[in-house]
């Protein structure tokens, strides 16, 4: 042993002193920590050791050497630690040497020094702390002041201004202000905006701001902006810190308190007053001269003299003095003759009362009579000055309502009206700002002066008497004035009334949004953890750190109650007479004897009742015995218990003084509640107060208890009880509070506490009985509380902590009297009463209140426990402490869930004090809540216990304290499947695990049986062969216990499923219980088991009698002998099961367990969750022989199990693929191994495998592929060569059968591994993939340039084989290759070169041609021979197989075909080379492949384009309906494709060449109607789908997507276009939708997708007037008529109502289209079966609308009029056949010359007219022209020229240029000309046949639908169409069902002699095709003209307001007659 040593060792005998002194530095060091730890394990603050170690510190903190000074500060900290306030006499010396020689040291012992000043604050030395900081402040070293400062700023802002005075630091500050060093000036500064937050900021700047310089003023100034909100205190002193939630939930009880100081919540007042001191003032006073100036006759001399007086009493406090003779003087003065002489008295009076306070108050009430007298003046400043001075007396406390009740009387009752107004109005505010402790003493004697008031003849008084009225109500509450206000009438008592209720409202207000506030914020907790000191700077409070929070200034008046104290005034008051059950009425009514009399009637005797009255004792003796015989004697009891009870409290009475009479009354009582079925509650209240007294009296005690016992079995305890805490609290009699208390631990005992409120009982004994100055209350109080404390149990302890000490000993005695009996100490008696609104708890722990904290754990709370700022984060879980310490650590389950889930997220904070904090409060809210925790706790356990993988000690101390705090909530059972978790749980660490056997083996201990333990046994036996010797020794330990506790039945189960030397272990260990041994011998043999996780929920399922087929207990094992071979032995169970099929896949769900697989190409290892999940699913769906096998550890066994697999492999291919992923999640646990035999035994088995699986024709899905292919490609880089050749064999074998491409991905990233193995492998295997399987992986050629970045490498063989893959490259691609391999050196470059010439001499030695030749070969036979000769080859690729939800494809027939089966060889060449090429790959190619066609079509739309002739694009326009129609059905499959995680290049391609398409008008019109639909739906779809903006370039695809659909809407057919959206309005069909999202219904997805096409429609509709002639409005007609007969006229009411935004729309399009086209709408309707009945709903709809326009004027020019009626005019109109066919045309061409007349409408009028000469050649329309002149007529013949030249080009009026506007305008008058139209009448007429309203409403598209469709997302405003429009159709609409009859007839009678002359003359014309719409089909009109005309006559020409239809009109009637003779159109 060294010197040194030696020293050491002998230096420990040493006495502490010695030790401590001792010169060797490195002794002293130990000697510190030694005492730190002797400290630490103190428990007791009175220990007699740490009253010695007191006077070391003071020597032993001013060490020399800075290491053992720090030391012995750590010893100082777990000193004042341990001790408690009695430490404090030792805290000056030791504050004074740590300021000496601490705060200049090491910035370690810097902290620690202001560690022990905050300890000596909170042991209460606040003033030798604030001693020694005056001196450090003086420190001429800078940097010792700042921490000084610091310390201050801490103290004061933990344990705020109630503790650490203000005064003391207010008066240090002024000279740090001025301190040369900035960083002590800016401490300071923070000190002083500390300051403002606890006492606010105008006590501070007047105090302060006087003593610093104008720039520090300015900076404060600038800072004090930021100090907002209140300041808490977040920490307690010692004494306290049990203390104070007890009197915060006590508070709640106490009773009413006034709404002003519940609303305020403030920390506790800081009144400047106390802060400043005193300022004499009476010597300068005989200096002024003041005595000779008062008595000068000048009044300007006498008025500088009381000036003096006021400025020298402004002064914010006066030192107490004799101000006798100034008050005389100024008595005088106030009568003074000179008004400024009295105002100035009277406001020296007022400052002397501010200043004095209650030094002032005899002068006060001196003073007071003159200053009411004076109130008579009514001059503005005299009036002005009284009243703010006798406020000042008031506030100041000098007076107060009890002293000036004399005054007042007198004053109110002074002759001069505006004194007595006045001096009411001074006493309303003295109410509104006094206690109302002082209220309720006075209000009797006040209210009858107020009263007396109210009917004084001037109106102010009267008034300001209602005010005081008033405020005395507000304050007391109306009940005890009620009595008082009887005599008021009805007007004035509704006058108060209105006055109380007024301002109420907004002070209830007030007080409720407090509560709101609280909890918003978060609540610091009083009690910070040890050892969590936060070192906080004074300068952090500066701007630019943090929000700093001021107190508020708070009126003096008001005493601030605790935050807890919340409760409205109503619940505090009628707290103790709250009725218990509602319906019954308590409180009985005032009855006078005679009526209790008359309502006895005959009941009782006469004579009885008048002997009860008399005066002489013996009678009412007398009298009182014949009653109880009476009583005794009556029947029906009953119905008089009532009136009896009323006349014995009124005869004899409780006033009795005799007592024999008192016994027999209370006897008789006694009697009445014991027999009466039904004793009611107001009969107990008539008795009580009478018992309670007699109760006193020893002579009747015994009866008046027993009477109070009879009430109990009555109605209860808990009523007696709620009403007894009144009557004895107020008693003056001593006894009867006593005596009550014995009472009710009589009734304790007899009922128990099931009955009881406790927290009433408990707060009644604290705040009453233990209180009491009488001792035998006292003792009392204590006998109660123990007989409660045996049903209750320890937990009452927690509510009685603040109590004191000699009273919690005794308490702690009665307890032991009264052990804890739970659930054995049942009550003795009953209660009769049905109590079922008393809440009848079960006895015991839980008949304790727990708390509701629900309200508590507010978002804002749960908020800032996420918040980023550690500090705001402490603070919240601080608030929860608070909480739990104010619900006295009861709490309710409820609301505590999401408090779990935000305090689990803690757990993980990276500031470990946080966590230990958590784990602290989780503890705490576990023991708060009990056995519910299980249930809210959302298994945060498993959570906790992570936290012992912590390497710091006190962090796993924390955690076994909140295992302990659980444990007792839970019993241990519960937490075991946690714990075995834990305890195979890797990252848990030795000591972790080490600390956790440990404490298992401690609650073991305690426990004789524990059959649960036995499952931890396998986790401790896997901990036998840890490499930490600790491990083992505690596991060992926790062996040997749960063999102990655990069942015998349960250990032999465990023991069965163990094996190797853990088996082995617990056999040695099971010896000494040799019952055990016999049934394990087999066991030895074979050891096989799941691991601990299923082996325990086998243990389980089985003790429970519940029996799975994976669950099956071992119950025989077959005896290996020793000599025997090792092969398999087939155990007996073995045999038993072999019967069975290999796989159970019945139950197997393969899609759910695969939606779980996160797809991931890079490799993890298997997590042990996944591994324990594995083993479920095997044990699930593998047969038990095999799973045993296969979950062995043991590898020989694993081998078995595959050699049966193997065996049954061809048998079982269809059972595999269902559980395929299970046996691949397998595979990837073995090669993670490191056992080679069965590696190479796996490696044997998996080409089979994938053999079998090609066999099947099966391809692993991207699940598998996810389970499989990464680790295959991690593990192939495996360091033995054998295995590494069986793993490249088995990928190239997965690469073949699988798709490459899906495989592709997996393999790049390989390249990225760090084994260099793993990614040569992966290098040839690109190289594989590239010569075998290039055609599948084209589309993702560039990932070369990963391997060609390899080149540059170091190490030669990666080098070498990233050389060899780019030369096969070369060979397959040519020059291609250098596309594809990036950006390289010019060194990469030239070995690339070498590589590649090199190549070129292989190939030509091989005669392979040269590089890149073999593909042009196969394109070239591609082209010849078509697809056929790929198919021919057999060479078939897969194409990726769809997404994760595949969607239904609604192609064309053409398409249908199996497009899983890909002619491989289609790709393979460098693309197609023409157009039909390019169609055939987009079709069948993957989408990878169909890219290359993509790009020959693009160029050939392009070529076309630029085409000067055209010749091209007529080819290109036959074929367009195919391109698109294949690249509609390509779009799904490249999204799909490209959402597994490939590039999304070709839904690039496919949204391109589409664009491509639709951007030609001429392709755009060629798409047939069908493929646009499925188009259109297709694209809306994707539009929708949530995925794509999660896809590679997702925002991109997006924007393509929106430009696309706008493109198609501006370019395709607008017919088609309009019939495909409208046709989409329905519901889509569910399985075109990809499958639902988690929180989305199929109708939300519908909901969204109408509002896309609404959209669309809008866009559509908004171009429609100048497209009006492109459409064809037949169909779509027939399109809205469809749409809305199928939805129905129930459907459609039902719809508009809801305001259905798909129907709108269909209105608004029809709105559209009749205001366009007006009457002649009508003409397009031959599509529509207008004959039907009922007749089409679309009729009504078009009626509506004309006639709603035609009353608002906004029908176009070529249908302006009434045109509403379905028949003929004749019908309507008899009058009107004289007109010819000749005039009509008149007409029509009246309207026509007036659309050319106007610029706007020329072209439409030029066009229409062309087409009325190509329909009636015949009509010279210049005959109609004379009249106009010559320069219009050529004008018209030019026109008519010119659109003859357009329509044999093909063109329209729409996509013609404007026509140069008519020289000359036309002036022809209409009436000339009569009306053509062959079905029209007068729109007024038709308003009245149908009965409809004409409502002129405006129909344009509203806004909403005309937006600005320039933006590229003119579809979509956000992310799926999100953005609302509202529709504009909000008219008050009246659905038509039917039009009237007399309609119809002319029309419907030409049809029906067409059909039957069709019918006769053509009979298989309903094969006919449909016409084309817009043909004008005037082959047959001419005819039919005539036959018109003749039925149809014109009406008179004043109603030529009708305009005529016009000729599309003509050509619909036309087309629809036509088709009618034809018979080709059907009814519906």
């Amino acid at each position: 042993m060294s010197e040194e040593e030696k020293l050491l060792k002998d230096a420990k005998k040493l006495p502490w002193e010695d030790r401590l002194l001792h010169k060797n530095w490195k002794v002293r060091n130990e000697a510190n920590i030694d005492l730190a730890s002797v400290c630490d394990s103190i428990t007791d603050p009175k220990d007699s050791r740490l009253r010695d170690f007191g006077p070391f510190f003071k020597k032993t903190v001013t060490d020399s050497n800075a290491p053992v000074q720090e030391k012995a500060l750590d010893a100082l900290i777990a000193f004042l630690r341990a001790a408690d306030a009695d430490a404090a006499r030792y805290a000056k010396e030791i504050c004074d040497a740590i300021v000496a020689k601490c705060l200049t040291g090491r910035p370690k012992t810097v902290e620690k020094a202001q560690t022990a000043f905050m300890l000596w604050v909170e042991l209460e030395a606040v003033d030798a702390f604030l001693d020694a900081m005056e001196k450090a402040i003086k420190n001429k070293v800078a940097k010792a002041v700042v921490p000084a400062v610091d310390v201050m700023f801490q103290a004061l802002s933990d344990f705020g201004s109630k503790i650490v005075p203000p005064k003391r630091i207010l008066k240090m500050l002024p000279e740090l202000f001025d301190h040369q060093d900035q960083n002590v000036r800016a401490s300071s500064k923070g000190l002083t905006l500390e300051l403002c937050r606890w006492i606010g900021k105008d006590p501070v700047k007047s105090i302060l701001f006087e003593k610093m310089r104008d720039t520090m003023k300015k900076e404060l100034e600038a800072e004090l902006v930021n100090v907002t909100g209140t300041a808490k205190p977040s920490r307690k002193i010692r004494s306290e810190q049990d203390k104070e939630p007890e009197q915060e939930a006590m508070s709640e009880v106490v009773g009413p308190v006034p709404t002003k100081e519940s609303s305020t919540d403030a920390p506790p007042e800081i009144d400047e007053y106390e802060l400043v001191d005193p300022v004499d003032i009476l010597t300068p006073l005989e200096k002024s001269g003041f005595w000779d100036g008062v008595k000068a006759a000048k009044w300007s001399e006498r008025k500088d003299a009381v000036a003096e007086l006021t400025k020298l009493a402004s002064t914010k406090r006066i030192a107490p003095g004799d101000f006798t003779e100034v008050c005389r003087t100024l008595k005088k003065l106030i009568t003074d003759v000179n008004i400024a002489v009295a105002v100035e008295a009277i406001q020296a009076i007022g400052n002397l009362a501010s200043g004095l306070r209650l030094h002032f108050s005899g002068s006060s009430r001196f003073l007071l009579p003159v200053l009411l007298e004076k109130l008579k003046e009514k001059k503005p400043t005299l009036m002005e000055s009284l009243t703010q001075t006798l406020q000042s007396m008031h506030k100041a406390g000098c007076l107060n309502l009890v002293d000036i009740l004399e005054d007042i009387r007198t004053a109110t009752k002074n002759k001069v009206p505006l004194v007595r107004s006045l001096t009411l109005n001074w006493v309303t505010f003295c109410t509104e700002t006094s206690n109302k402790a002082v209220v309720l003493k006075v209000h009797k004697d006040y209210v009858p002066i107020f009263m007396e008031c109210l009917n004084d003849g001037t109106p102010e008084v009267r008034d300001a008497a209602f005010s005081a009225l008033a405020a005395i109500a507000k304050l007391v509450g109306m009940r005890p004035l009620e009595r008082s206000l009887e005599k008021l009438d009805d007007v004035r008592r509704k006058k108060l009334s209105e006055m109380i209720a007024g301002p109420e409202v907004g002070m209830s207000t007030g007080t409720s949004s407090v509560p709101v506030q609280t909890s918003g914020g978060s609540v610091p907790s009083l009690e910070t953890s040890e050892g969590a000191f936060v070192r906080k700077s004074a300068a952090s409070m500066l701007s630019g750190k943090r929000p700093v929070l001021a107190a508020p200034v708070i009126k003096k008046g008001g005493s601030i109650k605790s935050g807890a104290n919340k409760k409205s005034d109503g619940t505090g008051q009628l707290k103790s007479s709250k009725p218990i059950e509602p319906p019954e009425d308590i409180e009985p009514a005032e009855m006078g004897l005679e009526e209790i009399e008359r309502r006895l009637g005959s009941l009782l005797q006469e004579e009885t009742i008048s002997q009860l009255k008399s005066t002489v004792w013996k009678e009412r003796l007398e009298a009182i015995s014949l009653l109880k015989q009476q009583v005794e004697g009556l029947q029906e009891l009953d119905q008089s218990v009532e009136i009896l009870i009323r006349l014995l409290s009124a005869l004899p009475g409780w006033s009795e003084k005799n007592v024999q009479v008192q016994q027999q009354v209370i006897e008789v009582t006694t009697y009445i509640a014991s027999t009466a079925t039904k004793f009611p509650k107001k009969c107990v209240v008539l008795c009580l107060f009478g018992i309670s007294e007699r109760v006193a009296d020893i002579k009747t005690r015994a009866h008046a208890m027993k009477c109070l016992t009879t009430f109990s079995e009555a109605v209860g305890p808990g009523f007696i009880f709620e009403r007894l805490y009144k009557i004895v609290k107020e008693h003056k009699n001593p006894k009867v509070l006593s005596e009550g208390i014995l009472w009710m631990v009589s009734a304790v005992e007899d009922f128990g506490v099931s009955h009881l409120k406790l927290k009433d009982l408990i707060d009644f004994c604290k705040e009453t009985g233990l209180q009491s100055s009488a001792a035998a209350t006292r003792n009392a109080t204590i006998k109660l509380l123990g007989v409660v404390h045996k049903f209750v149990g320890p937990d009452i302890k927690g509510y009685l902590a603040d109590v004191k000490p000699a009273l919690l000993s005794a308490l702690d005695t009665e307890y032991e009297k009264n052990p804890f009996e739970g659930a054995s100490a049942a009550p003795k008696k009953t209660v009769r009463a049905s109590e079922s609104n008393l809440s009848v708890t079960v006895g015991g722990l839980d008949s304790l209140p727990r708390e509701d904290i629900s309200g508590k754990i507010t978002p804002t709370l749960l908020k800032s426990l996420e918040s980023p700022d550690w500090k705001v984060r402490l603070e919240s879980i601080e608030a929860v402490n608070k909480i739990l310490e104010e619900a006295n650590k009861r709490i309710q389950p409820t609301g505590t869930v999401e408090l779990f889930g935000a305090l689990r997220g803690r757990l993980s904070d990276s500031n470990k004090n946080l966590v230990m904090a958590t784990l602290t409060t989780i503890g705490s809210v576990a023991s708060a809540m009990g056995p519910a925790v299980e249930k809210s706790s959302k298994g945060i356990l498993s959570d906790v216990l992570k936290c012992l993988g912590d390497n710091k000690k006190h962090m796993r101390e924390c955690t076994l304290n909140a295992l302990d705090s659980w444990l007792g909530a839970v019993h241990l059972d519960k937490m075991v499947p946690c714990i075995t978790v834990a305890l195979t749980d890797t990252k848990l660490g030795a000591e972790g695990r080490k600390d956790l056997f440990d404490w298992l083996s401690k609650q073991f201990a305690g426990v004789s049986e524990f059959s649960d333990a036995a499952y931890l046994l396998k986790p401790a036996c896997s901990a036998m062969t840890d490499k930490s010797s600790d491990v083992r020794k505690a596991a060992e330990t926790c062996i040997n216990e749960i063999l102990r506790v655990g069942g015998q039945e349960t250990i032999e189960k465990i023991v069965k499923d163990m094996h190797g030397p853990a088996l082995a272990l617990v056999l040695e260990r099971l010896k000494p219980y040799g019952a055990f041994q016999e049934s394990f011998e087999s066991a030895k043999v074979m050891s096989i088991g799941p691991t601990s996780k299923s082996s325990s929920r086998v243990g389980k399922s089985t003790s429970n009698g519940v029996m799975k087929h994976g669950n099956r207990t071992m119950s025989s094992r077959a005896i290996v002998t020793k000599g025997s071979k090792t092969e398999s032995v087939t155990s007996v169970q073995d045999i038993a099961v072999q019967s069975q099929a290999l796989f159970y896949v019945k139950d197997s769900n393969k899609d759910d367990r695969e939606r779980m697989v996160v797809r991931r190409f890079k490799f993890e290892e298997p997590r042990i969750e996944q591994i324990q999940d594995l083993e479920n699913d095997m044990m699930r769906y593998f047969r038990e022989d095999l799973h045993r096998r296969l979950l062995s550890t043991d590898f020989k066994k694993q081998v078995e199990g595959l050699e049966m697999l193997q065996k049954a492999l061809p048998s079982i291919a269809k059972e595999i693929i269902e559980v395929l992923d299970v046996l691949l999640r397998w595979f990837v646990l073995q090669f993670c191994k490191s056992n080679t035999t069965c590696l190479l035994k796996a490696l044997e088995f998996l080409p089979e495998l994938f053999d079998t699986l090609k066999d099947e024709a099966y391809s692993l899905t991207e699940s598998e592929a996810a389970i499989f292919l990464p680790c295959l490609i991690e593990k192939s880089g495996h360091n033995i060569e054998k295995v590494r050749e069986k793993m490249r064999e088995l990928t190239k074998q997965i690469v073949t059968i699988c798709s490459a491409s899906k495989s592709f991905p997996y393999i790049l990233e390989g390249l990225r591994s760090k084994n260099n193995r793993t990614r040569i492998e992966c290098v040839d295997l690109v190289g594989f993939i590239i010569d075998h399987h290039g055609a599948e992986i084209s589309g993702q050629l560039k990932s070369l340039q990963i391997v060609a970045s390899l080149t540059a490498e170091r190490d030669g063989e990666i080098r070498k084989a990233a050389l060899n893959t780019l030369a096969l490259g070369y060979k397959i691609l040519g020059e291609d290759i250098w596309r594809y391999v990036g950006k390289l050196t010019d060194a990469q470059k030239s070995m690339l070169d070498d590589r590649f010439k090199w190549k070129v001499r292989e190939m030509e030695k091989k005669k392979e041609g040269r590089p890149g030749e073999a593909r042009a070969a196969l394109r070239r036979s591609v082209r010849e021979n078509g697809s056929d000769v790929a198919e021919q080859s057999g060479e078939v690729s897969r194409s990726v197989s769809g997404p994760i939800y595949s969607r239904k494809n609604y192609g064309h027939t053409e398409l249908h075909m199996d497009r899983q089966l890909v002619p491989q060889t289609l790709a393979s060449v460098n693309g197609p080379t023409d157009w039909n090429e390019a169609l055939d790959i987009i079709s069948f190619g993957s989408p990878e492949q169909s890219v290359e066609g993509m790009k020959v079509v693009c160029h050939e739309l392009a070529q076309a384009t630029s085409d000067p002739d055209g010749s091209a694009m007529d080819e290109l326009v036959k074929d367009s309906d195919r391109l698109v129609s294949c690249l509609a059905n390509k779009v799904a499959k490249t999204f799909d494709f490209s959402l597994t995680g490939a590039s999304s290049r070709s839904c690039k391609y496919v949204l391109n060449t589409l664009m491509q398409t639709f951007q030609n008008k001429r392709l755009a019109h060629a798409v047939k109607e069908s493929t646009l639909d499925s188009l259109i739906t297709e694209l809306l779809l994707w539009l929708l789908d949530e995925r794509v903006p999660h896809m590679d370039d997702g925002s991109q695809l997006l924007k393509a997507l929106n430009v696309l659909m706008l493109k198609i809407l501006d370019n395709a057919d607008r017919t088609s276009s309009f019939v495909v959206l409208i046709n989409l309005l329905r519901p889509l069909d569910p399985s075109r939708w990809p499958s639902l999202a988690a929180n989305e219904s199929f109708a939300t997805r519908n909901q969204k997708f109408s509002d896309l096409v609404v959209k669309c429609l809008i866009k559509l509709t908004k171009v429609l007037q100048s497209t009006i002639y492109d459409v064809d409005l037949d169909r779509i007609l027939q399109s809205i008529h469809l749409y809305l007969q199928d939805l129905g006229m129930e459907e459609i009411r039902r719809r508009a109502g809801a305001d259905d935004k798909p129907l709108r729309m269909v209105k608004t399009v029809l709105h559209e289209l009749v205001k366009l086209r007006g009457a002649a709408i009508k003409g397009h309707l031959s599509m529509v079966p207008i004959d039907m009945k009922p007749q089409p709903i679309i009729l009504a709809y078009i009626d509506l609308n004309l006639e709603t326009l035609a009353a608002a004027r906004m029908l176009t020019s070529s249908g302006t009029g009434g045109q509403t009626h379905w028949g003929d005019s004749v019908a309507n109109n008899p009058s009107s056949g004289t007109h010819s066919a000749d005039a009509q045309l008149k007409q029509e061409l009246a309207a026509i010359f007036k659309k050319i007349g106007d610029k706007q409408t020329c072209t439409i009028g030029l066009y229409e007219l062309y087409r009325i000469t190509q329909l009636y050649p015949k009509v010279d329309i210049f005959s109609q022209l004379q009249n106009a002149s010559e320069a219009f007529r050529t004008y018209i013949r030019d026109g008519l020229a010119q659109m003859e030249k357009n329509a044999a080009a093909g063109r329209t009026p729409s996509s013609l240029p404007m026509s140069t506007p008519p020289p000359v305008a036309l002036t022809i008058s209409s009436p000339d000309f009569a009306p053509l139209s062959p079905v029209h009448t007068n729109a007024l007429n038709d308003a009245k046949s149908l009965n409809v309203k004409s409502d002129p409403t405006n129909f344009n598209l509203p806004l909403s639908y005309t937006e600005d469709s320039r933006a590229i997302n003119a579809l979509t405003s956000s992310r799926g169409f999100t953005s609302e429009n509202s529709l504009g159709d909000q008219r008050n609409e009246r659905f038509i069902t039917g039009v009237t009859s007399g309609t119809l007839d002319a029309i419907r009678e030409r049809m029906k002699s067409m059909q039957l002359a069709a019918a006769a003359g053509n009979p298989d014309a309903g094969s006919r095709p449909l016409m084309s719409m817009n043909d004008s089909l005037n082959h047959g009109f001419s005819s039919q003209i005539p036959h018109a005309s003749d039925r149809t006559g014109a009406e008179n020409t004043v109603q030529s307001g009708v305009l005529p239809m016009d000729e599309k009109a003509l050509s619909g009637l036309q087309a629809r007659m036509e088709r009618l003779k034809s018979g080709s159109i059907e009814h519906l």
